[in-house]
């Protein structure tokens, strides 16, 4: 057993180092444009708010329209603590998730205890309110125009800029998976999912529904605090329409098209649609149509998204690849004996 998760931490191991550190180093000697990296980064901050939502909607079972409320604080939350009170920027994006998980427990402690789809129209409502506050606060977050950050990774060091920002998306990108994952194995991520399958059911077995709805609704405003820690330093410019809910939206079609429930296929999901946005910019504003088209196909063809509620799993795919190659070399090895 001890073998067995030594090899498998090993494999993971080694295929997130080098999802990490090989596009950096590829970024850093110019095989990859500052552009495209700027892209695959932007995919990992997107990604980054699917799984926020995922856990919210596919792994608890609550409905959430306005998850990118918490990117919005925690991004407004760095640039104050940054630019405006004088705190060190890494110090300053440690505070931003926590303070964006504070404002999910405040919501999520009256609202998670009613039925139905209640969280949704105050997550709805939140988002509008923390948008409406940030357009009129204009003195602390710039107005509706927004506001610069003047700590930004592409215009501070123009060799290390798009570098940096990729390693430090996606290598977060790579922890929350990996922390995610571990947790959802736990005896409280197994209690959240048995939740989502049958609140009476859980209930009956035991298990506190509102306790669990709020660690679920508390970690995914984290998470999501987490994606606008890294989405201020980024781009160098927040402007209060990241809180609003077409953002929260696309967040959502993120989650839909990768499999509400599939940690992976939200994160596939988002980088492809990323990229797949700016490689249609030449449509213009036509291109936003094929959002809406792309999911009128999947759920006709495939309604529970890519991967459904199934997540790719790296170590079966390393021991199908293995076991071919061993298949292939005794196969070869017999008929160089026969000969």
């Amino acid at each position: 057993m001890k073998n067995k998760f030594r090899r498998n931490t090993f494999i993971l191991g080694g295929i997130s180092l080098f999802a990490v550190v090989v596009p950096f180093l590829l970024i850093k000697i110019g095989v990859i444009d500052s552009y495209t990296a700027q892209v695959i980064t932007l995919g990992g901050v997107n990604a980054i708010m699917a799984i926020s939502v995922n856990v919210v909607t596919g792994i608890t079972g609550q409905l959430t329209l306005g998850q990118c409320a918490f990117q919005a604080v925690g991004a407004y939350t760095v640039m104050i603590l940054a630019q405006d009170v004088g705190l060190p920027l890494p110090l300053a994006m440690a505070i931003g998730p926590f303070v964006a998980a504070f404002f999910g427990f405040l919501i999520g402690f009256p609202t998670l205890k009613l039925e139905g789809d209640y969280l949704a129209i105050v997550t709805l409502a939140f988002g509008e309110i923390i948008r409406v506050v940030l357009v009129n606060f204009r003195g602390i977050t710039g107005g509706p125009n927004g506001k610069s950050f003047k700590y930004s990774f592409l215009r501070d060091s123009l060799d290390w800029g798009a570098s940096l920002s990729y390693l430090a998306v996606i290598g977060m990108l790579v922890v929350v998976i990996i922390l995610l994952q571990n947790f959802l194995r736990s005896s409280y991520g197994r209690a959240i999912k048995a939740v989502r399958e049958d609140e009476i059911a859980a209930n009956s077995n035991g298990i506190n529904v509102f306790r669990y709805k709020m660690i679920g609704f508390v970690i995914a405003a984290f998470i999501g605090g987490i994606g606008g820690a890294l989405y201020a330093p980024f781009l160098g410019f927040i402007k209060p329409e990241l809180a609003s809910f077409n953002n929260s939206i696309n967040a959502l079609i993120f989650v839909v098209l990768g499999g509400m429930g599939s940690i992976t296929g939200s994160v596939i999901a988002a980088f492809v649609l990323t990229y797949l946005q700016e490689f249609l910019r030449f449509m213009a504003n036509y291109r936003l149509l094929l959002y809406p088209v792309v999911l009128i196909l999947v759920m006709l063809f495939r309604p529970q998204g890519l991967l459904g509620m199934k997540e790719l799993s790296f170590v079966g795919v390393w021991d199908k690849v293995f076991a071919k190659l061993k298949t292939k070399m005794k196969k070869n090895k017999s008929e160089a004996g026969n000969e």
